[in-house]
């Protein structure tokens, strides 16, 4: 039996622009991915903070050091700029692998910028 867990989590950050023109995905600065652990193709789930919109996309790597977040295709119609958003990935665990795993989670400040990290465990 496999159990689905937060792997990574960027929270609350601010969405930098949108193109409904581009072929879809999420461009996410290159240094807030390696912070948070999220892989270039990565599924991803996104929530707007400010108009509950939820949708499911994938990560393309951003300029390092840009605070780029940046909505791309279809999804830029659910969200706007200077909204704030929670980037979630998520991993399927066997109970083996749940008793060690921990989650991510990275705080960002207004500028996109990892100001603190926080890793929660899945093991009580």
């Amino acid at each position: 039996m496999l159990t689905k867990l937060l792997k990574s989590k960027v929270h609350r950050a601010t969405v930098t622009q949108t193109d409904v023109n581009y072929h879809g995905s999420i461009t996410i600065d290159a240094d807030l991915l390696r912070a948070s652990g999220l892989l270039p193709n990565e599924a991803v789930l996104v929530a707007d903070c400010d108009n509950g919109n939820r949708f499911e996309t994938y990560v393309i790597v951003g300029e390092p050091g840009s605070g780029v977040v940046g909505v791309n295709g279809a999804a830029a119609r659910l969200t706007a700029v200077g909204h704030r958003v929670i980037v979630m990935s998520f991993v399927h665990a066997t109970p083996a692998e749940t008793a060690s795993h921990k989650a991510r989670v990275i705080i960002v400040d207004g500028n996109n910028k990892a100001v603190e990290t926080i890793e929660h465990s899945s093991s009580l």
